[in-house]
């Protein structure tokens, strides 16, 4: 009898773990954009996002700032509608209007009643905002004050101050580096905005992604009506090729925060990397797993050090970063600083140990479900399954993937792909080097 019962929760078990993945189809609209559809009626809601080559990767080298200048005004005003009437409208059905930016993609979603009433309203709404924006002189004058006030505020805070600081190091003249400057902002004009909106929001360079209550057809007409009538540009040029190996370096920057923030990294992988699922799960342990990594074990629990040092690896389009960070108290900043790069010194010449990462396995595993228990979540991976040419079967195939990681792997790649020697530190809040540190 035990046995018959603990069979039947096994297929249970196993039957909800493959209803929880989503069946997603694809398509080229005759516009020529990417569609990605999961089709569900459990909730009445409708959620679509469409997205652009169009980060800020894709900026003139002396134009930086207006991707993202263009993406932010994407919905201030359109072709018969103001900036506040759009907000009114959207309102008025419920529906909630929302963006992406960051340095490979831009785009704009929108979050609707499925009821043809309501999803008509919306739908029209964002078709005019993807087709028809008009980037006003007025809304862009009140946006380059805002942004510069913004910009001159963040060069006082620690954190502004690192992040800047470790993106030069670690990618040099790469977009991926680039943090936007007052400089920037104000040489930006409308008829820039413009240019960069037709070179960029083209249909062949768009990817729509809808999840909800439509059936197959309807999102079909969605798809086209939202991208038929699109700029007519090609798809974008690819972004800059990310310079993979630098030199070690080393900034400490004056702050009088009580506080020490200590970023270090290097350029780590691109999505679609061959090793990315060992890194990740490595990853995991190293810094990734919160209360279970080894980054934690040794700077908090044994050192009490910092409350949180985290580490991941964020993939883009070219290799995005591979950082390590921790806040410390300024008087233990050397010391802090020295455990942590000896704790990643010893991870990538030692590997990990069969229980970790069976431990990993199981929480990234078990934890899988919460990855996908929303629609948004779920449009999320859609866009970036589209975006980045991954398979359709990326979902289903992750925790399989991860499952498949071995010791051995892990230690591979970290050795091939990580090098402790030659990575970029900023600590920022800190005293001066003293010699021999």
């Amino acid at each position: 009898m035990r046995a018959n019962i603990l069979f039947i929760l096994s297929c249970l078990f196993f039957a909800n773990n493959a209803l929880a993945t989503p069946k997603i189809q694809h398509w080229q609209a005759p516009s020529g954009a990417q569609v990605y559809f999961v089709e569900d009626h459990d909730l009445p809601m409708l959620d679509v996002a469409v997205t652009f080559r169009a980060g800020n990767s894709f900026d003139d080298e002396a134009k930086f700032g207006v991707a993202m200048m263009a993406g932010g005004m994407l919905d201030a005003g359109v072709e018969g509608l103001s900036e506040d009437e759009i907000g009114l409208k959207l309102a008025d059905i419920g529906a909630q209007k929302g963006g992406q930016f960051d340095a490979d993609r831009a785009g704009m979603s929108i979050r609707t009643l499925s009821n043809k009433t309501e999803r008509d309203v919306a739908l029209s709404i964002l078709a005019k905002i993807l087709q028809q924006p008009l980037f006003p002189e007025a809304v862009l004058m009140r946006e380059k004050v805002r942004m510069i006030a913004a910009l001159k505020e963040a060069e006082t805070k620690p954190e502004s101050i690192a992040a800047k600081a470790f993106g030069k190091a670690v990618f040099g003249e790469h977009p991926y580096g680039r943090t936007l400057e007052v400089a920037d902002v104000e040489k930006i004009q409308r008829a820039d905005l413009v240019s960069f909106y037709q070179r960029n929001y083209g249909a062949k360079a768009a990817v729509v992604a809808l999840m909800g209550d439509i059936t197959r057809a309807e999102a079909e007409m969605i798809a086209q009506q939202l991208t038929a009538n699109l700029p007519a540009s090609s798809a974008s040029r690819l972004a800059k090729l990310v310079k993979m190996h630098i030199d070690a370096s080393e900034q400490r920057i004056s702050h009088p925060a009580t506080q020490s923030h200590i970023l270090i990294g290097a350029p780590g992988i691109a999505r679609n990397d061959p090793d990315y699922f060992p890194l990740y799960v490595g990853n995991y342990i190293l810094g990734g797993g919160g209360f279970v990594s080894r980054l934690m074990s040794e700077i908090r629990e044994k050192r009490g050090m910092a409350y949180s040092v985290y580490s991941y690896f964020m993939p883009m389009q070219q290799p995005g970063a591979f950082q390590l960070g921790l806040q410390t108290k300024k008087e233990q900043a050397s010391e802090a600083l020295k455990v942590t790069r000896a704790t990643l010194r010893e991870f990538v010449e030692k590997g990990v140990t069969e229980k970790e990462l069976k431990a990993a396995k199981d929480n990234l595993i078990g934890g899988f479900s919460l990855r996908i228990d929303s629609n948004k979540k779920i449009l999320d991976y859609l866009s970036v399954i589209g975006f980045y040419n991954l398979p359709l079967t990326y979902l289903d195939d992750f925790s399989g993937k991860i499952d498949k990681v071995t010791v051995v792997q892990i230690s591979d790649a970290f050795k091939r792909r990580v090098h402790p020697d030659a990575m970029a530190t900023i600590v920022v809040g800190a005293p001066e080097a003293k010699a021999g540190q």
